[in-house]
């Protein structure tokens, strides 16, 4: 084909495994004999993080390790997405907790606010009425003083 006998040497390829010239014929008539079910594909790395350099996978397998990672991948994701939802929810019980306390401490403070209000205009009153009973004595007695 490609190479002679006498090329039996072993090749480096750029994964650093070592492949004859057999070998790199045998895989190149299969990228050629253009059936993809009975294709191979040198996957230095398949996506995934373990390391799977110059392994020889169909794409019928490729296929399904990337559907094998897709669906890890989504279950992460709904994992990710699930824990979100109940930090969410417990953050939620949290600040209504929070929000009944400050309407509790508004109230408090709104009452006392009306009490310390009502005092003020009983006070006022009271200055008025011991204001005017002052003036009112003030005359008496400066009308005593003209008398004598």
């Amino acid at each position: 084909m490609f190479f002679s006998e006498e090329d039996q040497l072993p090749v480096l390829n750029e994964t650093g495994f070592n492949l004859t010239t057999d070998e790199i014929e045998e895989l190149l008539s299969m990228f050629q004999s253009g059936d993809d079910t009975s294709s191979v594909i040198m996957s230095p790395n398949s996506g995934s993080e373990e390391s799977n350099q110059g392994v020889v996978y169909s794409v019928d397998e490729r296929k399904k390790r990337r559907m094998l990672s897709n669906r890890e991948s989504a279950r992460r994701s709904r994992l990710r997405k699930k824990r979100h939802l109940e930090n969410m929810t417990e953050q939620v019980k949290q600040l209504k907790v929070e929000n009944q306390e400050l309407k509790n401490q508004y109230s408090f403070i709104l009452d006392k606010c009306h009490l310390v209000w009502t005092e003020y205009e009983l006070l006022t009153s009271e200055y008025v009425a011991l204001r005017a009973r002052l003036s009112h004595l003030c005359q008496i007695l400066r009308a005593n003083d003209h008398n004598y």
